[in-house]
């Protein structure tokens, strides 16, 4: 294939290409993916120096066991599973070493935009509102990272990554009926946990 060729090929004829000896085919599918495959790590891992390397281990994973790949569903599927099932590896060995993280003030946060810092309040007319809309979206994504992996994966993949309920299905490897109950569950707890978190405070409720 030539270069343009590789870029408009489909994942699966990338794979093909890889397996038949041209490297670049995986360097392509790398481009292609690398962002959401980091973004899946850094909401399961929640941090952003460990969810690029898990991402990049992800890859090297992929590459050892791209063979395996049969092309019975997506590759981003396919993909998706290979990287729960590193970060939850990953989530276990720093639960054996009761590792925990703490943020700082001063931290930066991981958000769709890119990392930005906690703000403190100005005079600008819109400072308050804009100082709400970060503390929600905060709010919110801690108390996602407090959920259960069980919730919190399933909620990521529907809700953020927009993966239908046969993709979840085959990635996590659940029955359909069980994707439903589960991201019912899941969007509850969290639910839940927002209502609690934000009961008080009028800004923000």
């Amino acid at each position: 294939m030539t270069r343009e060729e590789l870029q408009e090929a489909t994942d699966s004829e990338l794979v093909e290409a890889h397996l038949a000896g041209d490297r670049r085919a995986f360097e392509v599918l790398v481009v292609r993916h690398q962002d959401r495959v980091y973004r899946l790590c850094l909401r399961t891992v929640y941090d952003p120096s460990r969810a690029e390397e898990a991402a990049q281990e992800v890859f090297v994973k992929v590459y050892r066991h791209l063979a395996k790949f049969r092309g019975d569903s997506k590759f981003t599927t396919w993909l998706y599973r290979v990287a729960l099932n590193h970060c939850r590896n990953v989530q276990a060995y720093r639960a054996r070493r009761h590792e925990r993280r703490h943020d700082s003030l001063d931290a930066e946060i991981e958000g769709e935009e890119g990392s930005f810092k906690r703000q403190l309040a100005d005079d600008r007319p819109d400072a308050e509102a804009n100082l709400l809309t970060t503390e929600r979206l905060q709010i919110m994504k801690e108390e996602l990272a407090r959920l259960d992996p069980i919730w919190r994966e399933i909620l990521v993949l529907r809700d953020v990554e927009g993966l239908s309920y046969d993709e979840i299905g085959q990635s996590l490897e659940l029955a359909p009926g069980t994707v439903k109950s589960r991201i019912h569950r899941a969007r509850g707890e969290l639910k839940t946990r927002l209502r609690r978190r934000l009961k008080g405070d009028e800004r923000i409720a």
